[in-house]
């Protein structure tokens, strides 16, 4: 099939698939006495894997690893490992997404019960030592004003 029949069943750009092929994820491809290139039935298949594996979130990198030449000779521990090592990853991801997302709440409640009469540089000193602990050692010390009678 020609190219863009291939791009018209897999949803993607020529220029795309022109990239798979150039980049080496797509080797199943031919040229054609009119210097046409020409794409078996299996680069759908191949094209569609591809997609699948990035959205799951594999690199190009790494599909290329992953990948076999011929889409059906597959390598069982190289498959299996890498589908270990991404789920790790994932995993540590999520950890890190569920610790932001919990310092964001605190700070969002914080935010929200600013204490009665509290200015806005104090209010952001208590925001900032919410954020980093050592913050205060860092902040510029508020100022006496000649008028408060403490001098």
């Amino acid at each position: 099939m020609k190219i863009g029949e291939l791009a018209s069943q897999t949803g993607l750009s020529i220029s795309r698939i022109r990239y798979y092929e150039r980049i080496g994820l797509l080797k199943s491809v031919y040229r054609m006495p009119n210097g046409y290139r020409a794409y078996p039935p299996e680069s759908v298949l191949a094209l569609k894997l591809i997609l699948a594996a990035q959205v799951a979130g594999f690199s190009l990198e790494e599909i290329r690893i992953l990948v076999p030449p011929d889409v059906v000779s597959w390598d069982h521990d190289r498959l299996s490992a890498m589908l270990e090592d991404k789920l790790a990853q994932i995993a540590a991801q999520e950890a890190r997404l569920a610790d932001s997302k919990a310092r964001i709440m605190a700070l969002r409640q914080a935010f929200s019960t600013r204490p009665e009469g509290m200015d806005c540089a104090a209010n952001a000193a208590r925001m900032l030592s919410l954020l980093i602990p050592d913050a205060a050692d860092y902040l510029p010390k508020p100022r006496r004003g000649s008028n408060s009678g403490d001098n």
